[in-house]
């Protein structure tokens, strides 16, 4: 039996019985798991600390896995601390770490983020969207629209966590992984990762708080812990109080409640700051607030000469807009956030390849908008796409005439070349 069919029967298992804690999970780790896990990795990442690479690894990878499991198997797998790297934010002057995990420790974790996948699965609430098979940002996008369209929804409450991802708790994260998880030898490993710390001009660093930086096994524990701190607090706790209809709808850390009242809104977010502080987190307060929203908003905000407010969410900009029939319609728009973002990669490539063949320079042009294409093609997106298009077009041909000092470049000179061409949007999500 292939492992992924004994994962798939876990989360049935998992499902039928809510309050089962699994004693034996640490046996699916075998040499042809850990194959099969690296089949489904990316194999182009860096190398982490050790400076092996993932074709190195792979040369010799029978035996690699078969070492590793009986290390894990005997307790003396150590994990290796995380390499620290830092790159620059896109149109800021600080930069963002990142965390490089060895390959060896990347396939162990994803291979155990994958059983956590499987038992974590089946409590998992209907509202979260990340890091979850089958689901993805379009999915969170599509039922926040139909909350909005089809539900009692009046006011959007958006709200932001402070740096979520270095402010987790490890006391907490570890009893919460325990509700599900009584495996000593998974328990042992994912406090290994916690404890691992990053290494950085050849010092490590730990510390009590965030996740591993960069490793597979991050995002699931991310998801666990905002679950038990968020989605059923707000589920079996609070929304018990609530006059009207809400709805939460998060992905990872980012997330946005949908209200009937600004009164319940009001109540979640005196609640919601006691509840982060328990956990060792806040919000960000410049970035959370409550909104008015929804099929009557533009008319109730009318009255007082103002036009409705609009909200961000997964890189989309959403506003109250009208159908060619006059009714209520949600307009999703490419953020003003994303756009500059993508400007700003596509100008930093052009600059650092201006001497390019034109056709080479066509062709990762082409890459880099299909990629934003793939995202942000959404109904009403058109215009916005279609902006974004002649920007990077400009762009493009502030480069060709930085190419040499014979400035002759028009648009005159540019319409009909077959090696100017780049690709317009088309809409690729209608039903999202």
């Amino acid at each position: 039996m292939r492992v992924s069919t004994k994962l798939d029967r876990i989360t049935l298992k998992a499902k039928s019985d809510r309050k089962l804690r699994f004693t034996s999970l640490a046996h699916l780790v075998t040499p042809e798991f850990l194959k099969e896990t690296w089949r489904q990795m990316n194999r182009r990442a860096a190398s982490g600390v050790d400076g092996e690479s993932a074709k190195e690894f792979e040369r010799g990878l029978d035996q690699r896995v078969e070492a590793l499991c009986a290390r894990v198997r005997a307790g003396r797998y150590v994990a290796p601390p995380v390499r620290r790297v830092e790159i620059p934010k896109p149109g800021k002057a600080e930069k963002r770490p990142l965390g490089i995990p060895t390959t060896e420790d990347r396939l162990l974790q994803r291979a155990v983020a994958r059983i956590l996948d499987a038992v974590f699965e089946a409590d998992f609430q209907e509202g979260s969207y990340g890091y979850r098979r089958g689901r993805g940002p379009h999915q969170a996008l599509k039922a926040l629209r139909e909350r909005i369209v089809t539900k009692k929804v009046s006011f959007v409450y958006e709200a932001d966590i402070r740096s979520y991802f270095t402010r987790i708790n490890h006391s907490w994260l570890r009893q919460m992984v325990a509700h599900r998880i009584a495996d000593p030898i998974i328990l042992r490993l994912i406090g290994k990762w916690l404890n691992a710390g990053v290494m950085q001009n050849g010092v490590v660093l730990r510390s009590e708080e965030g996740t591993p930086q960069g490793g597979p096994v991050s995002p699931v524990l991310s998801n666990v812990y905002l679950h038990y701190v968020l989605d059923l607090w707000f589920e079996r706790r609070v929304k018990r109080h609530f006059q009207g209809e809400s709805y939460l709808i998060r992905f990872v850390d980012d997330f946005v409640v949908c209200f009937q009242y600004k009164r319940d809104a009001e109540l979640l977010h005196r609640q919601l700051e006691m509840r982060l502080g328990k956990f060792n987190l806040n919000l960000a307060a410049e970035k959370t607030r409550i909104l008015q929203f929804g099929r009557f908003a533009a008319a109730n905000r009318a009255q007082h000469g103002q036009r409705p407010e609009t909200f961000d969410f997964l890189g989309f900009k959403h506003v109250c807009g009208r159908s060619r029939r006059g009714d209520f319609a949600l307009v999703r728009i490419p953020g003003a956030k994303s756009c500059r973002r993508f400007l700003d990669r596509t100008h930093d490539w052009l600059k650092a390849h201006m001497h390019w063949r034109r056709r080479d320079q066509q062709a990762h042009l082409r890459i880099m908008l299909q990629g934003f294409y793939q995202y942000f093609a959404l109904h009403h997106c058109k215009r916005k796409l279609d902006w974004l298009f002649a920007e990077v077009q400009r762009q493009w041909i502030r480069v060709l005439r930085h190419q040499s000092q014979c400035n002759r470049i028009c648009w005159s000179y540019l319409l009909g070349r077959s090696w100017f061409e780049l690709p317009y949007a088309t809409m690729l999500h209608p039903t999202v």
